[in-house]
């Protein structure tokens, strides 16, 4: 079948028919700088990486814009509390959060725009809408100006809620406001904000809302109409209700569907910065392998929840092992030219139906088993072609140990010298047994076991695996 998806609009899953035949167009909402990325921030990097990668591998042509939220109120005051500008924290964690998308594996967004650089932008979009009597400015003196929510009918469609069953929204002063649920679009400078942090407008010194950031960038940078949006859960309401809302209202198809990740839990409540309860990627990387940690966050189903514990990074480690040993079984080492014909037709059912990576993951393993049976049998053909549906696998997986992202991590690399090492050990002890040294061979056996290397003889030579 074509690829199918749940989207949140609609409730349901529907099958995937790009506005371009042979491109998509995807928009993410990507990290407010405040603070070090945790595991809760990158689930939705892997999950957007893991679609693009299966959208490449399914022949299209793929363009991804991911914001950078880089000035609000929690910014500057995290920004003060370390003693720093405002754009000084933004930046040294907009870095950091570089550092994670890299060290995840996660290629880079085609572009990924700031908020800062697009006050024209969402200037433009504030008029338009005013003209088109869906916002105004307050008349209270404060230079805010508010969405009219009760000027477009079909506000609540996305997340499916009736405008009077809403919360007041509480992005500002409600003293300005028509409606408690109207929503900043501008924000007029206050006397102890920085003053770097606001521009001219012509409602006063200011900054945008949130809402209105995300509508700007994906209208300037993938056009009045694009394929998917998406982000975490969380940002289904009210941050992606209230971009759909304006951005329709002025007019624009905006977002044809929509696309949202589930959370990853400590203890059974949202990992967040807010609740100081996340697991910050750079921290979890020195404990796991990153590859490791990015199985964990890549194989439940985007649409369910992840929770954290040491024992399932130490499960997803384990997995990692059994994926590596397969392929140092197969001497697999360097870059080898990914070929779609290779993906087995269960993983790519798997993959079209709502990006199934449970079931995709299932297929890996069964492949994995079935090529080691054909080594055990000296089939040499089978486990060859065994070889190739499991690198083109973890291609789309994003968890080839020898492709480029990974060179400079554990795997990679690395793992060919290592497999090359034990090789050069391994003749060794075969040269021993061979001259009936069997206490220089039973030497070398227990010097690797100790290094946490474990060997298993048969018919067919030696074979080793991490311990």
């Amino acid at each position: 079948m074509s690829f199918h998806l749940y989207d949140e609009s609609s409730g349901q899953v529907v099958p995937f028919v790009p506005l371009i035949p042979g491109k998509v167009s995807i928009y993410h909402c990507g990290l407010t700088v405040q603070s070090s990325p945790h595991l809760g921030h990158m689930r939705k990097e892997v999950v957007f990486d893991v679609l693009r990668r299966w959208f490449d591998a399914s022949g299209y042509r793929v363009r991804v814009v991911a914001n950078i939220t880089d000035i609000n109120e929690k910014i500057w005051q995290k920004a003060a509390e370390a003693g720093l500008e405002w754009f000084e924290l933004a930046y040294a964690v907009e870095l950091e959060l570089h550092r994670a998308y890299a060290s995840l594996g996660c290629i880079p967004p085609s572009y990924e725009p700031r908020a800062t650089g697009h006050m024209t932008e969402m200037i433009e979009l504030i008029n338009r809408l005013i003209e088109r009597g869906h916002a105004y400015a307050a008349d209270d003196g404060s230079g805010d100006v508010y969405f009219d929510v009760r000027s477009w009918p079909e506000y609540g469609e996305l997340s499916h809620q009736k405008i009077d069953d809403m919360v007041a929204a509480t992005d500002a002063d409600p003293r300005g406001k028509h409606d408690p649920r109207d929503f900043a679009l501008w924000k007029g400078s206050k006397p102890d904000e920085p003053a770097t942090a606001s521009w001219p407008s012509p409602w006063g010194r200011g900054r945008p809302g949130w809402h209105l950031e995300c509508s700007a960038m994906s209208l300037k940078y993938l056009g009045e109409a694009f394929d998917i949006h998406g982000g975490g859960i969380d940002l289904r309401f009210p941050h992606h209700e209230n971009e759909q809302a304006q951005s329709r209202a002025a007019g624009y198809d905006f977002a044809h569907y929509w696309m949202h990740n589930a959370f990853v839990t400590m203890a059974g409540e949202k990992m967040s910065k807010s609740l100081g309860n996340g697991a910050t990627v750079a921290e979890v990387t020195k404990h796991y392998p990153a590859r490791a940690v990015r199985l964990y966050l890549a194989q439940p189903h985007y649409r369910s929840t992840i929770e954290y514990s040491d024992t399932s990074l130490t499960e997803a480690t384990a997995q990692l092992d059994r994926i590596d040993s397969f392929l140092n079984r197969a001497h697999v080492s360097g870059q080898a030219a990914f070929d779609t014909a290779d993906l087995p037709d269960a993983f790519v059912e798997a993959m079209d139906n709502d990006l199934g990576t449970p079931a995709a993951f299932a297929v890996l393993y069964d492949t994995i088993k079935e090529g080691n049976r054909a080594f055990d049998a000296n089939d040499q053909g089978a486990a060859t072609n065994c070889v190739a549906q499991v690198r083109a696998m973890l291609h789309v997986l994003g968890l080839d140990p020898h492709e480029p992202q990974w060179a400079d991590q554990a795997g990679g690399t690395d793992l060919a010298v290592t497999d090359g090492l034990v090789k050069l050990v391994l003749d060794e002890r075969q040269a021993a047994r061979e001259r009936k040294d069997f206490a220089a061979a039973d030497h070398i056996r227990d010097s690797l076991t100790e290094l946490g290397i474990r060997l298993e003889d048969g018919a067919n030579g030696t074979r080793w695996t991490i311990a």
